[in-house]
């Protein structure tokens, strides 16, 4: 194995001190706390919970990690029912409107049994807390909904919403808390509201040291198929490689007994040059002029 590349593939891998709220692990960790993941939501979508619960069951999850390695980063609901999946994104994906749009299928197929009707779907949000800009609008804030397009004020009832937070915005329009905590997520000190919380729960998350385990066993195991990748890699490298080889070997053969026939050499000339020419052995020789010298 390279290790080089390895090396190279990992630069950016950061120890347990070092991670911030915009890393998906601490992220996750952090929304742990039920007080600060309630008004993280509040703040963000302007509206009132007096309670969340998480999703722990294997069983609810099942269906995620079983479909194109799917881990939702925040996963839960309210009193009301409403499903809130909260991720954390620090690099632009070409895909990650349409990954919006899989996740939702995701949470749906997992709200509901065989049979069930489909008013239990309840109303869900998909929120990307994005430290970019992916509309490059200058907004903070993106909330989609689906409409008609031929009237624009007629709102599709499917109670599916997708929320991108840009934490690069302008934020003209926003109050002093949530540009605070956009602040925050951009890498300034926190000294107020919920970014000053959040900043104590990082503090908090990261002195437990079986949090620091867990996430030293993670970066192993992406280590691990990262390897286990290449090898594949490798090998199916190494393969296309051999059937190339042996693919341009076999033309070259049949080029030189066509054109060993286009001159009249008989089957035992044409046989000695192919064993003299390309190495091989009178059986192999013979066979190729069998088929390729009718």
């Amino acid at each position: 194995m390279n290790k080089t590349i390895e090396n190279q593939y990992f630069e950016d891998e950061k120890s347990y001190e070092e991670l911030t709220i915009t890393d998906n692990f601490m992220f996750a960790k952090v929304m742990l706390n039920e007080q600060l993941c309630k008004k993280f939501l509040e703040l963000i979508l302007h509206i009132r919970i007096r309670r969340i619960e998480y999703y722990n069951d294997e069983k609810t999850l099942k269906k995620f990690y079983h479909s194109k390695g799917i881990r939702l980063d925040v996963y839960l609901n309210d009193e009301n029912g409403t499903i809130y999946n909260i991720e954390m994104q620090n690099s632009r994906h070409a895909n990650l409107s349409k990954r919006s749009r899989y996740y939702q299928g995701m949470i749906d197929l997992n709200l509901l049994e065989p049979g069930d009707d489909y008013s239990k779907l309840e109303r869900s949000y998909i929120i990307f807390i994005c430290t970019f800009d992916m509309f490059g609008r200058g907004r903070n804030i993106y909330t989609f909904e689906n409409r008609c397009v031929e009237a624009l004020d007629l709102v599709l009832p499917d109670e599916a919403v997708k929320v991108f937070i840009n934490t690069t915005g302008t934020g003209d329009d926003l109050d002093e808390e949530f540009m605070e905590l956009m602040n925050f997520f951009n890498g300034e000190l926190a000294t107020a509201g919920i970014a000053k919380e959040l900043q104590e729960e990082v503090d908090k998350v990261k002195s437990k040291e079986e949090w620091r385990v867990e996430y030293m066993t993670m970066m192993e195991l992406e280590r691990q198929r990262y390897r286990e990748g290449m090898e594949r890699g490798m090998e199916h490298a190494r393969e296309k490689y051999r059937e190339g080889l042996e693919q341009g070997i076999n033309q070259g053969i049949k080029v030189f007994v066509e054109m060993s026939r286009e001159y009249g050499l008989d089957d035992t000339a044409i046989i000695q040059r192919m064993q003299d020419k390309f190495g091989i052995s009178l059986e192999q020789a013979t066979i190729y002029l069998r088929e390729y010298g009718e």
